[in-house]
């Protein structure tokens, strides 16, 4: 199950975010989304748990609960949004 993870503090780490839902059943994966310039955290990330029920229990427990000061928001993740083409400018579409 993926999970989404916002609020994420700026120093914390994917092995704080990692060992945090350790205690909720086993983790795939977890990661924290960075800027793609200066990779600094950009206060959010994604855990994936092995399973959907302990994805669920973590959900529920974590959800609010502070880390380093914040309090996380946490909910299944949305599968992402198919991205648009960027719309290319030409003559064809300026009005004269």
């Amino acid at each position: 199950m993926n999970i989404y993870v916002g609020n994420v503090p700026y120093a914390a780490t994917e092995t704080d975010l990692e060992e945090l839902f350790q205690e909720y059943g086993p983790v795939a994966t977890a990661t924290i989304i960075r800027d793609r310039y200066d990779g600094r955290s950009k206060g959010f990330g994604f855990v994936e748990m092995e399973n959907q029920e302990d994805g669920e229990r973590a959900i529920e427990a974590l959800d609010g609960q502070e880390m380093m000061g914040r309090p996380l928001k946490v909910n299944p993740a949305r599968p992402r949004e198919q991205r648009r083409e960027p719309r290319r400018y030409d003559d064809a579409d300026r009005d004269r």
